[in-house]
């Protein structure tokens, strides 16, 4: 995830500085998240075999708990002792600094201020939940004795900020204005009942993938990743069309 991320805000620093109209604080942040996610991922990879205390811990007391059952001995899982633990606090600095960008290009979007900055955070927490529970349901594929309590997670803050995203992309001058008419599509109310469908969707896919992780099986973790392949997608559209429908009544 680090390495994803790292490359999205290389691909958003080159975009801000190359090719679009450059903004000092937005560009700025964009070079700030690239060079927090790589110190970030660094660490994690040097400090990798000093493991995770807590899950270090639940492996030892579950061989414990066989040993005691059965008999039979295990040796844990070794740790090295000599490297520092990675530090989870490490993957704060890029968020917080990509707020700060967030915020700024929200300022710079045009119409009211606080409608911009709250659609452009707003959107940022939707789709990075979204995104994130993609890439996290490929772990639980390939290790399938994985707790689903964070793929869980993620996909509950994908459903709850789905709300707040879809009501402030409809505030006016929002796709309100593109439904009812008042702004042009360009393709006859095709791309805004192309929006309206990718929120339907979106919500409906995120219900489904909950109910899919209900199943204990391991058909049950594919199946959500698949979904969720089709709810990035999705919930891309939703942001991006509208923000694409909005800017020609900015």
């Amino acid at each position: 995830m680090r390495g994803t991320y790292l490359l999205m805000a290389g691909g958003a620093a080159y975009i801000g500085i190359f090719v679009i109209e450059p903004m000092a604080v937005r560009d700025i942040a964009s070079v700030g998240v690239v060079l927090a996610s790589g110190y970030a991922l660094a660490s994690s990879i040097i400090r990798r075999k000093a493991g995770v205390s807590g899950q270090v811990a639940l492996a030892e007391s579950r061989t414990e708990r066989v040993a005691a059952m059965t008999g039979i001995e295990r040796e844990a899982a070794q740790k090295d002792t000599n490297v520092r633990e990675f530090d989870p606090r490490l993957d704060l600095i890029a968020p917080i600094i990509g707020f700060v960008g967030v915020v700024a290009a929200g300022l710079e979007a045009g119409g009211p201020a606080w409608l911009a900055v709250a659609r452009f955070v707003v959107g940022a927490m939707f789709l990075g939940a979204v995104t994130d529970a993609m890439l996290l349901g490929h772990w639980y594929l390939v290790q399938p004795g994985l707790a689903r309590g964070a793929l869980l997670e993620l996909v509950y803050w994908t459903g709850w900020l789905w709300v707040p995203e879809v009501v402030l992309l409809l505030v006016p001058v929002g796709m309100v204005s593109a439904i009812n008419g008042t702004i042009d599509d360009g393709y006859n109310g095709l791309l805004t009942w192309f929006w309206v469908m990718c929120t339907v969707t979106t919500i409906g896919l995120i219900i489904t993938t909950r109910l899919a992780l209900k199943e204990r099986s391991y058909s049950a973790v594919m199946a959500a990743t698949g979904l969720l392949y089709l709810a990035i997608l999705t919930a891309f559209g939703i942001d991006l069309v509208a923000r694409a429908l909005l800017s020609s009544a900015n």
